[in-house]
């Protein structure tokens, strides 16, 4: 039986790098999305396509993680169809609509980035740590199950043209210390990944910006992150590499966080 991981977010982007990684693995993966179903599929097809045992599953599942009965749904539905859940890696986020100065920032703008990066996380994970705790299934992972919070370096680094966004990723630094002490004694570990400045969709727009400051010295491995460097971090902790570790926080950004003169 393979091990089943719920990838969120996971029609494109970073969130379809490590679901194709994984497929690679020898996993079974749920594949999240909120509403490009063609891009799931692509997802899905990339993992058959890189999976090695013809038994694997890849499942898209359609589900606005913000929406408390499109969290239910999509559990249901993976446990239903995939028969189990190993490992949930909260991936999904969004960017504000529009980048505005923090004295601009509207209230609607806030609560749907919150919803999304921050709420969301939160309860798929007390949803699926509730079925854990509840039914009590035997893991198919070493060292038990494993929550994995994607979050970002703007937990730490301020950008006052998108304060929203900042604010939720701050809010997840702490969802993973919350839910690792609390999960801690159940075999089951919670570990943040914190990414730098990677090459997605989501960063397009501003490529040529960040191109010019990775130019300038601003990550001393100097270059941008790609979507498998995630998947290689999310890889290591399934495999359980980090046997003693939770709610720790995993930088995966060249060096960025490093506090230099």
């Amino acid at each position: 039986m393979n091990p089943v991981i719920l990838v969120t977010g996971a029609s494109r982007g970073l969130g379809r790098g490590v679901a194709v990684h994984l497929a690679s693995k020898g996993y079974s993966v749920a594949i999240n999305y909120a509403g490009n179903q063609a891009a799931a599929e692509e997802t899905a097809r990339l993992c058959r396509e890189a999976a090695p045992n013809k038994d694997q599953q890849f499942l898209p599942v359609q589900a606005d993680i913000g929406k408390s009965e499109d969290r239910d749904r999509m559990v249901d539905t993976v446990l239903a169809k995939m028969g189990r859940i190993d490992a949930l890696v909260n991936n999904a986020g969004i960017a504000p609509r529009v980048r505005a100065d923090v004295t601009q920032t509207t209230e609607e703008s806030f609560d749907e980035v919150m919803r999304v990066n921050l709420y969301g996380p939160y309860f798929l994970t007390q949803r699926v740590a509730n079925y854990w705790l509840e039914q009590k299934p035997d893991p198919l992972l070493p060292n038990g199950f494993k929550v994995i919070i994607v979050s970002s370096i703007s937990a730490h680094t301020a950008s006052i043209n998108r304060g929203e966004y900042c604010i939720s990723k701050a809010g997840l630094a702490m969802v993973t210390k919350l839910w690792a002490i609390r999960m801690a004694a159940e075999q089951i570990s919670v570990i943040e990944l914190r990414p730098g400045i990677m090459e997605t969709d989501m960063t397009s727009g501003v490529k040529g910006k960040y191109d010019e400051l990775i130019g300038g010295g601003l990550v001393p491995q100097g270059r941008w992150g790609y979507p498998d460097d995630v998947a290689k971090g999310v890889d290591s902790i399934l495999a359980g590499h980090f046997p003693f570790s939770t709610g720790d926080v995993i930088y995966i950004d060249g060096g960025f966080n490093i506090s230099r003169l």
